[in-house]
């Protein structure tokens, strides 16, 4: 079950789950039967490396959460791919400590195709550390 976030309302949590690794992943959790927190909403992708910065920020502006990006980690199957996909994401934090967004509503894992405790426990973390910091706030410059 979703907790609900300082506005009374649960707070959403995007996944951006990779095509080939993660997705199935998440489908394994379904085949299992499974919960997990009817806030989440999860994007099925062919690579996450494609999402721009600006992505991420513009997901905190319209009132997402967290983000979650599942990824196959160092298998990803596009070369290179992973670690671009990281230094990306070091400069999304560095863009969020600027607009004093706490970094940890964005996380980068690597999720199997048969990780589904992993996959819940990702999520159940990400529902409850939202939960305790309510919608994203932006600091005024």
């Amino acid at each position: 079950m979703a907790a609900n976030g300082k506005n009374g309302n649960p707070e959403k949590i995007l996944i951006l789950a990779t095509d080939s690794c993660a997705y199935p992943g998440a489908d394994s959790v379904g085949q299992s039967h499974s919960s997990y927190p009817g806030n989440t909403y999860i994007l099925r992708v062919r690579a996450p490396v494609l999402f721009p910065e600006h992505f991420y920020i513009d997901c905190f502006k319209k009132g997402i959460g967290g983000i979650l990006v599942m990824s196959c980690g160092e298998e990803c199957p596009y070369e290179g791919a992973y670690k671009a996909l990281a230094k990306r994401l070091d400069r999304v934090y560095a863009n969020m400590k600027e607009q004093g967004l706490d970094i940890r509503r964005l996380r980068l894992t690597a999720i199997c195709t048969v990780c589904n405790r992993a996959f819940l426990n990702e999520v159940n973390q990400m529902n409850n550390l939202v939960s305790e910091l309510g919608p994203p706030v932006f600091a005024s410059h």
